[in-house]
Parts: C-alpha cells; structure tokens; sequence
C-alpha cells in the first residue's frame, strides 16, 4: 500500500513554517495516542504514521530531499539522499515523540534550549557570605572592606580552559548536544552527558593554571555598604559578584546576609527600642529627672513624676532605629526600674523602720522633720 503524503498526514500545506509543522503534529498526537483511542484498532497505526511524518518535516536537510524526490528520498535507491532505512534511521518514533514532550515542558524540566540549544558556557554559583555587626552600627549604617574566597575567572586562558587560546572542541559522546539518550520500552530517557558534563565541548589541551575549568580559586577584597536601619535577615545583594562562569559565562551574584548582635542595654522591636532604666526609691517617690543613654550615643533626660512605679514606660519619639526603606525613625520606650537599697548600716536601717511605722500610723513626716531625715539618708546612699 502506498504510503500517504507526509504534509497531508500532519494536515498542512507545504509551505508550512517549522512551528506550524510542530503545532500540527502536537495536535495530532494528542488526538491519535493509543491510550487515548483504545477503542479504535487504527489509532496506533495512525499515530506511528503521524510520527514518521514530522520525524522527515521536523528536520530541514530531511525535508528538502522529501520535497524533492518524495518517499523516494527514503527506501535506499537515491544517490546522496539519506541513508537506507527509512526516516527512522538513527532515530525512531519515540525520539520523535521525545522531542514534543521536550517542547511541550522543557522549560520546567531545565531543558530551555531544544535540542541542540545547549549553552557552551554556564552561569557561575550565587555566594553567600555572613556579616555579624552591632546594633550601633545598624543604626548608622557604614561602609567595610570583606574578603570572600571565590571562583575567578582564570587569568591565564581569559575563561576559555584551554591552552595557548586553542578552541575547545564539540564532545564526541553528545555531539554537542550536552545530554545523551537512552531508550526505556516506549519512553526516551535524557541524561546529562559524562563526558563533557552538559557544556557540549571538552578542552583537548586543557590550561595548566585552571585544568580546563577557565576559573581559578582566589579571595576577593570588596568594599561593602550597609545602609541605616538593616535588621538580622537583611540581605543585600551584588550583581556579578559571585562565582565566575564556566568556559566565560557570566559570573553569579553574592549575597550578604546581615545579622545584628544582642546589645546590653536595648532590646529592639522592629524600628523601636526598649530599654530599663534604674531610679532610686527617693526619685521615684518625689520625682525627678534621669539620664538614659540613646543609641546615637547621646543621652536624654526623662522627667520621673511623682509616685512612679516600677514598671512604668515612657516614650522616647524619635530615638529608635531609622526605617530601612523610606522615612522616619522609630521611638525608645523607657521602663523605669525601682532599686532597693543594699548593705545598710544600724542607723539608716533604724530610720526605714520609724519612717515605716509613720506611714502605718497614718502620721504625716513632713509635720516633724521626720521625711527630710528620711531624704538625706536617701541622698546619702545615692552619693
């Protein structure tokens, strides 16, 4: 039985452009798969016919002899066309298929390029590198000098890998493809290529600095800025600083990650600070002022009202961390902290006691002189 048509079997015309041919046969492998037909006796049949078509159609040189001697081109009787066996030779219908199931997700399976479309050159690692810093410093940004080990690109063969500028040549293995196929029953199974490890090339005469791998371990110096306001999790990123490329591909990228100390007196909260500040009994029963320390190393007085309690906040605006991105700065919220006298003698233990029964009786120590004694024991223990 004659066999049909190529361009009729895949339903363009033959002028079709190698998309709409790919378009085509998509489509009819959908329609005709035998697991989707397993009422119809003719599907498998159809479908290995829709197979052969676009493994001729797909590739030019295979066309063009098709376009001009018709199947003639295939059965073994045509001088310089190509060789006997039929269109499959050297690939059959499942690599056909492959090559759908590859375009179709690629592009979520690494693959990108198609067949052939390997890159001769691959993007260098991203870098990480870890800075520990202080709150202060986190406050008012700065700007330091890191050193990160890395993967440059080799001096000596300029990224190529090989020696005294030869080129590097296309692996034997993939033929350039980067990847190699093994069949598995129906399915075509695609690995990266062991020799050439995906690139396409291998370097016949490889560099002696770099062994072929067009980079070379070396330490960066690089200046950093950290700009105000930066929290522990704060990474910055630098474009093209990481890891150089293999065989001259473009270097990755570094990125900083930022982790801010404890501090000893301020706890912070996003863009706010908190901080306990100590006042004795006498200030915080008369009131009166303190000094609390500020992160811009400054200091603040706080007016302490009369009758203040341990535990009480006070609020500070404006003396918290700046805010990253865009304005403004944070507040500084102050506890106050009650401190009990220590290692008292005889007598201003004596006068704590009769000062205590005066409050209990409900007597008034200002009537006697009584609460200026109590006050200058009190100034006493603070000096």
């Amino acid at each position: 039985m004659s066999k049909r048509d190529y361009y009729d079997v895949l339903g363009v015309a033959r002028g079709a452009s190698p998309e709409e041919i790919k378009k085509a046969y998509r489509q009819k492998a959908k329609e005709l798969h035998p697991d989707r037909n397993s009422d119809n006796p003719n599907a498998e049949a159809q479908f290995k016919e829709a197979n052969e078509a676009y493994e001729v159609l797909k590739d030019a040189d295979k066309k063009a002899a098709y376009d001009r001697f018709g199947h003639a081109a295939f059965d073994g009787g045509m001088a310089g066309g190509p060789r006997a066996g039929g269109p499959h030779a050297g690939g059959d219908f499942a690599s056909a298929f492959s090559d759908v199931f590859e375009d179709l997700f690629g592009d979520f399976m690494g693959g990108g390029g198609g067949r052939g479309g390997r890159q001769r050159s691959t993007r260098g690692s991203d870098l990480r590198y870890n800075i520990r810093i202080t709150l202060e410093e986190a406050y008012a940004g700065f700007s330091r000098e890191i050193t990160v080990p890395t993967a440059i690109m080799c001096s000596s063969c300029s990224g190529s890998g090989s020696e005294g500028g030869s080129e590097p040549v296309t692996c034997p293995t993939c033929s350039g493809m980067g990847k190699v196929r093994a069949q598995q029953g129906f399915f075509t199974v695609e690995r990266t290529c062991p020799t050439c490890s995906g690139v396409g090339q291998i370097v016949k005469n490889p560099c002696r600095s770099c062994g072929g791998a067009g980079r070379e371990q070396k330490d960066r110096h690089l200046s950093i800025k950290v700009p105000p306001g930066v929290e522990t999790g704060t990474r910055i990123r630098r474009s093209g600083e990481g890891e150089a490329g293999l065989r001259g591909g473009p270097a990755g990228d570094l990125y900083i990650f930022i982790e801010v100390a404890e501090h000893p007196i301020f706890k912070r909260d996003g863009v706010d600070l908190y901080c306990r500040v100590p006042v004795s009994m006498v200030t915080a029963a008369l009131g009166g002022d303190v000094e609390v320390p500020c992160i811009d190393g400054g200091r603040s007085r706080v007016k302490v009202v009369e009758g203040a309690q341990s535990g009480r906040q006070m609020r500070l605006r404006g003396k918290g961390m700046p805010a990253l991105r865009g304005n403004g700065t944070g507040d500084m919220y102050i506890e106050l902290a009650l401190e009990t006298p220590v290692n008292l003698n005889s007598e201003q233990k004596d006068l704590l006691r009769k000062f205590e029964e005066s409050l209990n009786k409900g007597n008034n120590p200002h009537a006697s002189g009584f609460f200026d004694k109590v006050k200058s024991f009190f100034d006493d223990l603070k000096n």
